[in-house]
């Protein structure tokens, strides 16, 4: 379906970012020709375009909208570099995270547009952070060592039983479970997960927000938890209970200290989203 295709294009460009020469290369180009970085929005805009049409939701006003989305923060690091880092950051999240333009769409093509702007999101910020700015501390490279392996895997014995306990408690999830799926959709969804959930946020919320506040601010334990807590009140808009949804912050902030402490120590935001993945993999199979 071209549906699919278009999703997995837009993923094919975001793996494709975890090769060296693919960030070199583009770091290269755009430091030669810094304006050319302008060429990002367009090319965005028109994968949007594209995907809005394939869905029968095309509109103009809605294709301006996303250029306007993808131009502000181009253009507020074009002129600040910097020293506009964060504002460029909200301007990536904020629309995103709100639904910004949803009015627009008609209700039945709102899931996909939503996870296709979601993927021109990660790619922006990929290109200007990445490419443009080669801010440093990123880590977005694939694991390095072992140590990136097993990180992970030990989080996960922390953190799973804390948050079991905490989320039962106050009634987020409900007691465990024996899965109902079958193997092979259960195995599947390592994959989903990992590509459509948790590597995003990992992105925006540890390679970015964390990572710039740790340039700040230091890698202490306040800008750890503090970062942690805007990963929590990110998930306040989330279901599967009414909003602003407490429950689903408290647990996500419980939960980002674990993957913002498997960043810090790992050399890749894979290991940090790997984590992620089996978090939330365990909660959709067995609560």
């Amino acid at each position: 379906m071209p549906q699919t295709a278009l999703l997995c294009a837009i993923l094919a460009g975001v793996l494709a970012f975890f090769a060296p020469g693919v960030q070199r290369g583009l770091q290269a180009i755009l430091k030669n020709r810094p304006r050319w970085v302008f060429a990002a929005p367009l090319a965005l805009t028109a994968c949007f375009a594209a995907a809005s049409a394939v869905v029968g939701a095309f509109g103009v006003k809605l294709t301006l909208l996303v250029l306007i989305y993808t131009a502000a923060p181009t253009l507020l690091l074009y002129l600040q570099g910097a020293r506009a880092d964060f504002l460029a950051i909200l301007l990536l999240w904020l629309p995103i995270e709100f639904g910004a333009g949803a009015a627009l769409i008609p209700r039945a093509q709102q899931g996909f547009l939503h996870n296709i702007a979601y993927g021109v999101a990660i790619l922006l910020g990929l290109t200007l952070f990445l490419g443009f700015r080669r801010m440093g501390g990123m880590k977005y490279n694939l694991p390095r060592d072992r140590r990136d392996l097993w990180l992970p895997l030990v989080g996960f014995v922390i953190i799973a039983p804390m948050l079991i306990v905490v989320g039962i408690a106050i009634g987020f999830i409900p007691p465990p479970h024996l899965p109902t799926q079958s193997a092979g959709k259960m195995t599947a969804a390592v994959g989903i997960i990992f590509a459509a959930t948790a590597l995003p946020e990992e992105i925006l919320f540890r390679a970015l927000i964390q990572n710039l506040m740790m340039q700040r601010f230091g890698s202490s334990t306040r800008t750890l938890l503090l970062a942690s807590f805007i990963f929590g009140c990110a998930h306040l808009d989330n279901g599967p209970q009414s909003t602003p949804n407490w429950r689903y912050m408290i647990v996500a902030t419980i939960a980002g200290v674990a993957y913002g402490r498997v960043f810090q120590k790992s050399r890749s935001v894979a290991s940090s989203a790997a984590l992620h993945t089996m978090v939330d993999w365990t909660k959709h199979f067995f609560f």
